[in-house]
């Protein structure tokens, strides 16, 4: 350990100097040479391994380790981000997970979301079968106890062999060492099986609680646990807050137990425990049921949710009665080795097809599915409805919505339609189009959908898109102002703006997501032929330019009056205040859908070049702390969304040749380069981070997701095939590819000359095959001419 450790003091040295010593041109070409991805060259062949084999889910559960790529987070007393993913088992969009909790989020609530596992935690707190997007808030927990056992939210925590734990696309496996017991997990679309071997003990117990909100817990007969918890959200608890846990044989003894609020003495007497007991309501209200075994002997649990108990037993009945583990096992990995066929990838290291498969397991994570076609859901208002077509949750637009939604529709258009059903019904539910988080995201679903053929009724969810952007009722905050004034005002805050300040505006970072929002939204207008609404969205979607500050050379906050807010440091993170966990630096590259006019207010695509160059060599000196920001490269921040595309930014200032090597060093240094090789640069976002380097990693980007293109980077496999949904395979062949020869030096598609850093959807639907021809210097003419740059709003398709 201390060798390694001294290995990557010495790297981080090593860069650092580099950093400091090299021009910002050079700095990105030479260390690009040195830390970009290592593929293999292509003469060496790839073992014949299956894609689903060679991924690992706990890939994104560890944080990045060298302090020079995680700028000055954390905050003193809480854990470093990480991807927050989750190594459960599950399958593709899955109903269900079946999952380990090494964290006690009914105590702490430490990150972004209420992540249930992190890689570095030593102790085990239980095991959650459903009934919640993110494991930590799942319900009930389901721990194996050999011995004595201790009522949560305290836990019986058990030590756990990092050596024994094993996962795989719908499997995992761990040894619990202070209880000798094996645990393993593997799932079906609704219910979570697990499997618990037990040594030779008269105590082999398994404790079942709610969470700290607590409800009801029922034990049924000598075999069931039933229970309903309370405090359940539809949006976060799709698949119900009732449960029902069936163990494959029946239990020698059995109680039930709660906690106490009523005592405010503490110690003795803060939990109610009971022998016999059924029933039980209260805060983490549970039951333990407790087994004789022999060395060896195994104990089944399967897990259902639904939205009442019948539903719940409906799910459990309706997935079978079969307790054979390894069945189930095979059939999760077989959805997922059905997937994972559709994108083949020659050349590479292992560890980058690792991270490739692995990072595309976790591209799945959302959105969930909620009701297969013909199964009965419960609606926003709780009405149960038989389902006409295949129903999913919500799709977090402002981290998704970027990316993943885009390798969706190559991979999986008719999900992509369900997908947009879903959200159209919701819309008629609740009267305006869902939204996530931040900006109004959901036109870059559709908008992107129809110009990659996506058959849909688009005149009908048009009607909801324009609502939510006219109505200022509806979910975009502060849209009267942004409609009467071109722009959103902030208020600047009497305490310092740095994280964690969260009470503002994010004027800026808003004022950029709608006009962003609204390009999208006058194409579908003038896809419908309302020219009028087309015009005003077009106008609209200039309105990045008021927030535009020239003195300074970056988007700046106003006051309500129109002034500039001051003073004003581009390299300090904001979370409310002007920028949304961003600073000016990220937040500077955010209008993917006008870059030719962000260069033109830069001052052209010189002046361009040389602010993207700083962007990416600036040190991070930043005073205040962001728990987003980690990941870095200068200024640059690649675990948080805000700039996310701005390595692929170059394409249309004439010097793709730099993207080439910025992607190769994100895919090498920001992605598994800790002491696990599982470390990501920040949160996944239910899979947004994920399907960055999936994206990139297979050579191309999509800076717009809202319009049909596709920006060039590097790949890093030799050969990629991508099924795509419509039968056709589109091919992406780097010849001469290696680490070192990371540039493309010319390029064919369907072996015509290609001289542009880009391609478009129309030229890959029918199958296509792109040829590029690599090497180790970067061809510097290649995708150069202006005529040759990306398609942007300031300048007219030809």
């Amino acid at each position: 350990m201390n060798s390694l450790l001294a290995h990557l003091r010495r790297r981080a040295s090593t860069l650092c100097k580099r950093h400091a010593a090299i021009a910002i041109a050079l700095t990105i070409f030479a260390l690009g040479n040195i830390c970009v991805g290592r593929a293999q060259n292509s003469n060496s062949p790839s073992p014949a391994v299956s894609a689903v084999d060679e991924a690992n889910p706990l890939v994104g559960t560890a944080p990045l380790d060298q302090q020079i790529l995680i700028g000055n987070a954390p905050p003193p007393g809480e854990p470093l981000y990480s991807g927050m993913t989750s190594p459960g088992a599950s399958l593709p969009q899955s109903s269900t997970e079946a999952a380990p909790v090494n964290v006690n989020a009914d105590l702490s609530y430490p990150t972004g979301v209420a992540a249930s596992y992190n890689y570095g935690r030593p102790t085990m707190i239980g095991f959650t079968g459903g009934g919640s997007t993110y494991g930590a808030r799942a319900a009930p927990m389901i721990m194996p106890v050999v011995g004595d056992w201790t009522m949560p939210p305290d836990y019986a925590q058990s030590y756990y062999d990092k050596a024994s734990e094993k996962a795989s696309p719908g499997y995992y496996a761990v040894d619990l060492a202070a209880f000798h017991t094996r645990v393993e997990l593997t799932a079906t679309q609704w219910t979570s099986l697990m499997r618990f071997t037990f040594p030779a003990s008269h105590r082999s117990n398994v404790v079942v609680n709610l969470r700290r909100a607590g409800g009801n817990v029922e034990v049924i007969g000598d075999r069931t646990i039933r229970g309903v918890a309370e405090g359940a959200r539809a949006e976060r608890d799709s698949d119900g807050s009732w449960f029902v846990a069936e163990f494959s044989r029946p239990f020698a003894s059995f109680g039930t137990f709660r906690a106490n609020h009523d005592d405010k003495g503490g110690g003795f007497g803060d939990e109610d425990v009971q022998t016999g007991r059924r029933t039980v309501s209260g805060s983490y209200a549970g039951a333990y049921v407790t087994f004789d075994t022999q060395a060896g002997e195994q104990v089944l649990v399967r897990v259902a949710h639904g939205h009442s108990a019948d539903e719940a037993e409906q799910r459990l009945r309706a997935e079978g009665t079969n307790w054979d583990f390894e069945r189930v096992h095979a059939q999760a990995r077989a959805a997922w080795a059905k997937l994972f066929d559709r994108v083949e990838v020659n050349g590479g290291t292992p560890k980058q097809r690792m991270l490739f498969y692995s990072t595309l397991y976790h591209s799945f994570a959302s959105p969930r599915l909620v009701a297969r076609k013909g199964a009965r859901f419960a609606d926003a208002d709780g009405r149960v409805q038989v389902a006409d077509y295949d129903h999913y949750g919500p799709v977090p637009f402002w981290d998704t919505g970027r990316n993943q939604i885009t390798l969706l529709m190559l991979l999986e258009p008719n999900v992509v339609q369900d997908i947009m059903r879903s959200e159209l019904d919701r819309a008629r539910e609740r009267g305006y189009m869902y939204t996530s988080f931040h900006g109004d995201h959901a036109v870059f679903l559709y908008d992107g959908a129809w110009q990659r053929g996506i058959p849909f009724d688009y005149a009908a969810v048009y009607t909801y898109l324009r609502k939510n952007a006219t109505d200022p009722s509806g979910p975009r905050n502060y849209l009267a102002e942004y409609m009467k004034n071109g722009w959103i005002s902030d208020i600047v805050p009497p305490e310092n703006p740095s994280p964690p300040y969260a009470g503002g505006k994010a004027g800026v970072a808003t004022t950029l997501e709608y006009a962003w929002d609204d390009h999208a939204l006058a194409d579908v207008a003038r896809r419908l032929g309302k020219t009028e609404d087309a015009e005003m969205f077009l106008r609209r979607a200039a309105n990045y330019h008021n927030v535009f500050d020239p003195s300074v050379g970056f988007f700046r906050g106003r006051t309500m009056d129109g002034k500039w807010i001051s003073p004003f440091d581009p390299g300090e993170p904001y979370y409310n205040f002007m920028m949304k966990e961003a600073s000016g630096w990220s937040t500077l590259w955010l209008v993917p859908h006008d870059v030719q006019g962000l260069i033109e207010l830069l001052g052209g695509r010189a002046a361009f070049n040389a602010k993207l160059d700083a962007f990416f060599s600036t040190p991070y000196l930043a005073k205040g702390i962001c728990r987003d920001c980690t990941g870095m490269i200068g200024e640059y921040v690649q675990g948080n969304q805000p700039d996310q595309q701005a390595a692929y930014l170059y394409a249309w200032s004439g010097q793709p040749w730099k993207t080439q090597a910025l992607t190769r060093r994100i895919l090498a240094d920001l992605y598994g380069s800790d002491a696990s090789g599982y470390g990501f640069p920040g949160m996944d976002d239910q899979g947004s981070t994920s399907s960055w380097y999936v994206l990139s990693a297979m050579g191309f980007y999509p800076v717009d997701p809202s319009s049909p293109d596709y920006i060039l980077g590097s790949p890093i496999f030799d050969r990629v095939r991508l099924h795509l949904g419509n039968g056709k395979i589109f091919e992406i062949v780097a010849r001469n590819n290696s680490a070192q020869n990371m540039y493309i030096q010319s390029a064919t598609l369907n072996g015509k000359p290609w001289t542009k850093p880009w391609f478009s959807h129309a030229d890959i639907a029918n199958g296509a095959t792109l040829v590029l021809t690599m090497g180790p210097e970067p061809n510097k003419a290649w995708g150069a001419d202006p005529r040759d740059a990306p398609p942007s709003m300031s300048v007219d398709r030809q």
